[in-house]
């Protein structure tokens, strides 16, 4: 078990899939947490979540400045520029430890897809659409704060662009030395589809091989007795319906359980 059980974190729940409702992150969500109440907003979707990313931000902003280290359960990956917003209007400017299988470095001109949960890390390096980062008044981060664990799941021209920058891209957690990281508080992301698909069916974005959800409590259990990890966010987003027997949720909560108070 990690140095910082569940019960030293304050718990924040914002649970809109970008501007739609997902149960999985109510199912990840506990009594008591604090709860995002925004909805989404006028104009295009990257316009329409400000309302939601400036209520998380100050939420964020909030428990930090009391001293406290944010624990948010998030629909969606875009939801880390509020949560890093937060962080530094309350004086801390962590580095950011982001855990997928995906990269989400994506910008307007190299995804194939067009899919705004695919860009956040790139926006926050300041790449690409800014309008997320300027809705909650977030300067972009040095590449130098970013490590990029996993992102087994690159598009082309995503790949190109994680190449040419300066983030640290680790290709496996296994290669993950919490022990290396910058001395300097830590923010950790885990999107839970790193875990291994075949593990949890019920993923959106479902991406073959990678971690098991044990190697990755492992993995979180390390970086939180580092003791520097000032913030954690956690990024739900599953079918229920394609997985009836709740190996996703199952597979979740065994990789989080490094936040369970001890007993």
């Amino acid at each position: 078990m990690g140095m910082n059980p569940q019960n030293a974190f304050s718990r924040i729940c914002s649970p809109l899939f970008l501007d739609k409702e997902t149960q999985a992150t109510w199912a990840l969500s506990e009594p008591g947490d604090i709860l995002i109440k925004a909805v989404p907003g006028p104009g295009e979707q990257a316009e329409s979540l400000a309302p939601i990313h400036m209520e998380l931000a100050d939420e964020v902003a909030t428990v930090t400045r009391k001293g406290g280290q944010p624990f948010c359960v998030v629909g969606d990956c875009c939801q880390v520029i509020p949560v890093m917003a937060g962080l530094e209007r309350g004086g801390i400017r962590p580095t950011l430890i982001w855990l997928d299988s995906h990269g989400d470095f994506n910008t307007w001109e190299t995804t194939p897809s067009g899919f705004l949960g695919g860009m956040p890390l790139a926006m926050l390096t300041g790449r690409g659409d800014q309008r997320l980062m300027q809705a909650v008044g977030l300067e972009p981060i040095m590449d130098r704060r970013v490590v990029l664990a996993d992102g087994r799941d690159l598009d082309p021209g995503e790949r190109i662009l994680v190449e040419k920058s300066r983030i640290r891209f680790v290709p496996t957690v296994d290669a993950l030395d919490a022990t290396a990281l910058p001395d300097s508080p830590l923010y950790v992301h885990f999107d839970a589809d790193i875990i291994d698909a075949s593990e949890a069916p019920g993923f959106l974005y479902p991406v073959k091989g990678g971690p098991s959800a044990d190697r990755m409590r492992t993995v979180i259990d390390s970086l939180l007795k580092t003791g520097r990890v000032v913030a954690f966010s956690v990024c739900a987003s599953w079918d229920s319906t394609k997985d009836p027997d709740g190996k996703t949720l199952a597979a979740v909560q065994k990789a989080l359980e490094p936040f369970r108070p001890q007993t």
